[in-house]
């Protein structure tokens, strides 16, 4: 008889941007989680198996019970622009996710889970690059068993927000899908989201890097 797999304690931090929303909403419905304990700045609808917790980013707490968790799924992210400088960016893409999976492993947490892009390398000339791969690999050496890194291209959402450059290069890409690479298609955050939760959840652990090309492959495994 096949052995079952006791359902994992899911920390998720960026449930309210737009990938975040979609593992949330995932998450809720697959039976490999007992609980999404969801630190937000604003509160969540109520749903169950979600503990939601309204938390300040800028001072989170060394000590508090929903560290104890066994995995952790981080989708936080920003723009320079909206960010207002490099310092704050670096704060919110580097610096937070990094403090959170330092406090979760230190709870006992074994997986983790990143939503970064494609192109991070912390060795980057680009800013915005460098930061995302400076935080994969300050991550990387928490000593984290499984570790999943998720680099999309631009994601396929009309967001609500303005950025009319990432608009404008959103609708390049959708009508020149056919004739461009996998590598630098758009990817829909359903995708993105599958892919983060099956590496924090998978029942055998895994470390591994998924590229926007390895995105589009699962989901025409999936169809």
């Amino acid at each position: 008889m096949k052995e079952s797999v006791k359902p994992l304690r899911l920390l998720l931090v960026g449930a309210t941007g737009e990938v975040g929303r979609v593992v949330l909403a995932q998450a809720l419905t697959d039976p490999r989680v007992a609980e999404v304990v969801a630190l937000t700045r604003r509160p969540l609808a109520a749903a169950g198996r979600l503990n939601n917790l309204v938390v300040d980013f800028d001072n989170l707490p060394e000590t508090a019970p929903w560290w104890a968790v066994d995995a952790v799924v981080c989708t936080l992210g920003t723009t320079q622009r909206a960010a207002g400088s490099n310092e704050k960016f670096a704060a919110v893409d580097r610096d937070l996710p990094l403090r959170v999976a330092r406090l979760a492993r230190r709870a006992g947490a074994t997986r983790f889970a990143l939503n970064s892009s494609l192109g991070a390398d912390a060795g980057s000339g680009n800013f915005y690059l460098r930061i995302k791969g400076e935080a994969e690999e300050a991550i990387g050496a928490l000593g984290y068993p499984a570790y999943t890194i998720v680099r999309p291209s631009l994601i396929d959402v009309d967001r609500g927000e303005s950025r009319p450059g990432e608009r404008v290069a959103l609708m390049a890409a959708r009508a020149l899908r056919p004739l461009i690479s996998a590598r630098w298609q758009a990817v829909t955050p359903e995708a993105i989201a599958r892919a983060l939760l099956d590496g924090a959840l998978a029942a055998q652990a895994v470390s591994r890097v998924l590229e926007s090309a390895d995105l589009h492959r699962r989901v025409q495994v999936r169809d």
